[in-house]
C-alpha cells in the first residue's frame, strides 16, 4: 500500500487528492501534506480529511510517494531540506521548469523521480496530464504516477524533451479556450444575445465539441465537415477564421508557449 505526501497544498495538490479520493486511488487516511502557509494547509484539510503534518520531513518520512507541488524557487532547496529521508523512495514533481537533472541533483542519487506537467482542468477532474520517468524510475512508479493523475484526467508518458511542447499545448492550453470562449460570447452579444445567455452557449458549445472528438475519435475536420453545410452559414465563418489566421495563431501560440517553457527550464 502506497502512502502519498503532499509537499504544497495549493490547487493542484488539492486536485489530485480529491481526484484520487474519488476515484478511490487512496483513502484520505493514507495522504499526509504540509505548506508553509498554515491557511493552504488548512483548507486542504478541510476539503479532503488528509492529515496535515508540521514539516516537509515528517510528511517525508510517512510517504511511500512525495509529491512536490512546490513554486519553481522552492523546489530545490525543499529537496535538499529532505535528501536523506528521500533516499529510495518515489519523487513526482509538478514543479514548472526544472528538469529531471535538476530534480534529480537537489533530492540525492538514491531517490526515484518522475516529472509531470499536468494542467488546470485537473480540478474538476478533467485534466490532461503527461510525464516523463527519470532514470532511475521503475514500471511500478509509473503505475502510481497514471493511478494519481489518472484519477483526475488523462495521463500519458512521454520523453523529457516533449514535455516542453506539452506545456506549450495542454499546459497553457486551457487559456487559449478560455479566450476562445470569451470572443465566442462576445460575438453573441454582438448580435444582440444577453450576456449571460451568450456565454453560457459559448462555454456548452465548446465543451460539447471538444466531447465529441473523445468520444467518437473522429479526425476534427470530419466533424467540422459534418456541420458544415455547402454554401452555409458555417461555411461563411469558417471563411472568415481562415482568412484571418486563426488557425496559424494557434500553433504559433503553441509554438511560443514550449519555448518560453523552454527558457525557464534552462534557467532552473
Amino acid at each position: 500500500m502506497h502512502r502519498y505526501g503532499f509537499i504544497g497544498c495549493g490547487k493542484m495538490a488539492t486536485a489530485l487528492v480529491r481526484g484520487g479520493i474519488a476515484a478511490g486511488a487512496f483513502c484520505a487516511e493514507e495522504v499526509a501534506a504540509s505548506d508553509a502557509s498554515p491557511a493552504a494547509a488548512q483548507r486542504l484539510r478541510s476539503e479532503t480529511g488528509v492529515a496535515i503534518l508540521p514539516d516537509n520531513g515528517a510528511v517525508c518520512a510517512m510517504s511511500t510517494a512525495l509529491v512536490l507541488c512546490v513554486k519553481p524557487a522552492d523546489a530545490r532547496e525543499a529537496l535538499a531540506g529532505m535528501a536523506e529521508a528521500i533516499e529510495g523512495k518515489l519523487v513526482i514533481s509538478i514543479v514548472a521548469g526544472l528538469s529531471l537533472e535538476s530534480l534529480a541533483k537537489a533530492a540525492g542519487p538514491r531517490a526515484r523521480i518522475v516529472r509531470v506537467m499536468p494542467n488546470m482542468p485537473a480540478l474538476i477532474q478533467k485534466g490532461a496530464s503527461a510525464y516523463a520517468r527519470g532514470a532511475s524510475a521503475t514500471d511500478a512508479d509509473a503505475e502510481v504516477v497514471e493511478g494519481l493523475f489518472g484519477a483526475a484526467g488523462t495521463v500519458s508518458c512521454v520523453p523529457e524533451k516533449l514535455l516542453n511542447a506539452v506545456t506549450g499545448l495542454s499546459g497553457s492550453g486551457p487559456a487559449y479556450i478560455y479566450l476562445a470562449i470569451e470572443a465566442l460570447a462576445d460575438g453573441g452579444v454582438l448580435m444582440g444575445l444577453p450576456r449571460d445567455l451568450a456565454l453560457q452557449l459559448a462555454a456548452q458549445t465548446v465543451a460539447g465539441a471538444a466531447e465529441m472528438v473523445l468520444h467518437t475519435g473522429e479526425h476534427p475536420a470530419v466533424l467540422r465537415d459534418m456541420v458544415t453545410s455547402p454554401g452555409g452559414t458555417t461555411a461563411a465563418g469558417l471563411e472568415v477564421l481562415e482568412s484571418r489566421g486563426v488557425r496559424g495563431a494557434f500553433m504559433a501560440a503553441v509554438r511560443a508557449a514550449s519555448a518560453r517553457a523552454k527558457e525557464l527550464g534552462a534557467h532552473g
